[in-house]
């Protein structure tokens, strides 16, 4: 029987429940292609120097010349590595020491982001949005080591996919923010709102559909 027969042949609630969750799967597969690849490399190139930084960011630069490129590069690096870790999951041999590597990025990333957020010359919305992202970030890692230590694996995937969608949020900020500015949008409040929105959304949603992601990451 194809994939197609067998789906068709389920009870009407089984079937949506197969269907939604092969759509988070397609949604899983899309989004690190056309959204988190261009995001991450742009993120690279800005973090070495190879693509010139806005204004704002040339000046945050040029007060935490350390923190801000390591900040820009170790994040880069956490987004774009998140997806291959997924991918992995079901093979130990590679997803354990890719683990390792991401959750590395994540604690460079995160504890540099505090500082990088209070030197920022963002509103204070903006600033605090930044902070507590980096924050929830690292608590997630945090967790979710806690958890696989425990041997928790279920537990250890739920926080580690919720940690991952809080790493999506430079891709939503970034979706957000230049939209404000194609539309010709109050900057300042869009870019306040996008650096909570552009985090908290992915999670949420996350966290609202536990057995929708597992059901997606199962298979």
């Amino acid at each position: 029987m194809t994939a197609n027969a067998a789906t068709a042949a389920m009870p009407p609630r089984e079937r949506r429940a197969g269907l939604a969750s092969h759509g988070v799967r397609i949604a899983i597969l899309f989004i690190p292609v056309v959204l988190i690849m261009p995001v991450g490399l742009v993120a690279i190139g800005s973090g070495t120097g190879l693509i010139a930084l806005p204004y704002e960011m040339f000046e945050l630069a040029r007060r935490a010349p350390i923190l801000f490129p390591t900040h820009m590069l170790s994040s880069a690096l956490a987004l774009l590595l998140a997806p291959v870790v997924i991918i992995v999951r079901q093979r130990p041999k590679l997803h354990r020491p890719l683990g390792r590597l991401l959750g590395g990025f994540v604690v460079i990333g995160g504890l540099t982001a505090l500082p990088v957020a209070i030197m920022s010359h963002s509103t204070p919305w903006a600033r605090a949005g930044f902070f507590v992202q980096g924050v929830v970030w690292l608590y997630l890692l945090g967790a979710a080591y806690a958890a696989i230590r425990a041997r928790n694996i279920p537990r250890h995937a739920r926080l580690m996919i919720a940690m991952v969608a809080v790493t999506t949020g430079a891709v939503w900020f970034r979706l957000m923010t230049g939209t404000a500015i194609a539309l010709n949008l109050p900057f300042e409040p869009v870019y306040a709102l996008s650096a909570w929105i552009g985090w908290m959304a992915p999670l949420a949603l996350v966290l609202a559909n536990p057995r929708l992601v597992a059901s997606a990451l199962a298979r």
